[in-house]
């Protein structure tokens, strides 16, 4: 069973366009400041901004395939592919950090002079503007929408801004020092930062392909199903949530009073998909599998009045990631 959300696919896509326009004319205005300055620090600021260009437009794409329906080759649907493309997006930005690093040393051992510094500053100075604040919409609006792609993109975009800023500070220092191996150092620096932000997006992007269970999406799930809990739910178990870009698909075990005819337990599975459907923000597809009550569910079972109860009431069972995830049913132990 699923719950359909209002995934505003149109807008997601139509804001990843409008990344990608500005990371393409970012790009030419770092490209003009670098040859301006002759700056390593500059040359990786520009670097990233290709990466910001490429992964904007693999964005764009991925976007598009995720929004396409389910069909008879993939019954989840294609919102995968947002895991696929962000790997991609943080292997490039590992790589463009290896560049900038081999173009730091090279400059470091060479030596190399800068000119039109006082120009580069402001220009670099700008695209930082520009670069925070499209990386803020794109983070606030991936997360509204839970889209892996506007999230990493919005977090590549504050990575840079956070770059360029430190290119900034360096241009200033080296105008008045006139230390122009300070430059070199200073690109060297932001390649290891670059390398590690890169990094970190290719393992989100791992964890969700691999179908890692995500603690923070388990425990809003366990806390819904504690807040609006009902007695004749006597537990639930083996559960697993997979995500597929901004949809999840949740399988799980209800264990029911085993003399509940077949409409009364659908009945209350049901009640349980329209707890967690109103207080997930997510189109969710349901796998729920109904187990009847045994005797080892009478100490944890709150049904007073039950007509067929072996063994007294001892203990109500919180639900947790750890026995909500557990194959085994509840006890009392």
């Amino acid at each position: 069973m699923e719950n359909k959300k209002t995934i505003t696919n149109k807008d997601k896509i139509a804001f990843q366009k409008l990344i990608a326009a500005f990371g393409l004319i970012l790009f030419i205005g770092k490209i003009i400041a670098w040859k301006l300055t002759n700056s390593d620090a500059v040359f990786s600021d520009a670097m990233e901004s290709i990466v910001n260009v490429i992964s904007a437009f693999m964005g764009l794409y991925s976007l598009h395939l995720a929004a396409k329906p389910k069909d008879e080759d993939h019954p989840y649907g294609h919102g995968k592919v947002e895991f696929v493309t962000s790997g991609i997006e943080g292997a490039l930005i590992a790589i463009a950090g290896i560049m900038i690093i081999y173009e730091g040393v090279n400059s470091l051992i060479v030596g190399k002079t800068l000119s039109k510094i006082d120009l580069g500053i402001w220009i670099i100075a700008a695209t930082a503007v520009v670069n925070y604040l499209l990386g803020y919409v794109s983070i606030k609006k991936g997360q509204a929408e839970n889209s892996l792609v506007l999230i990493s993109s919005g977090k590549h975009l504050q990575s840079d801004t956070i770059t360029t800023l430190g290119v900034v500070i360096s241009l200033i220092i080296v105008y008045f020092t006139k230390i122009y191996w300070l430059d070199s150092v200073v690109a060297l620096i932001f390649g290891f930062y670059i390398i590690f932000v890169g990094y970190k997006i290719v393992r989100k992007s791992l964890s969700g392909i691999m179908d890692e269970q995500d603690p923070d999406l388990l425990n809003q799930i366990i806390r819904v199903l504690e807040e609006n809990r009902r007695i004749e739910w006597i537990d639930v178990h083996n559960m697993k949530i997979q995500q597929f870009g901004a949809n999840l698909h949740i399988d799980a075990h209800i264990t029911l009073p085993w003399y509940y005819s077949l409409r009364e337990a659908h009945d209350e599975m049901e009640k349980m998909i329209i707890v967690l459907a109103k207080n997930t923000k997510r189109s969710v597809e349901f796998n729920f599998h109904m187990d009847d009550c045994k005797t080892l569910s009478c100490p944890v079972c709150q049904i007073k009045d039950c007509p067929v109860r072996e063994k007294d009431f001892v203990k109500r069972v919180k639900w947790t990631p750890e026995n909500v995830t557990s194959v085994d049913k509840h006890t009392a132990d």
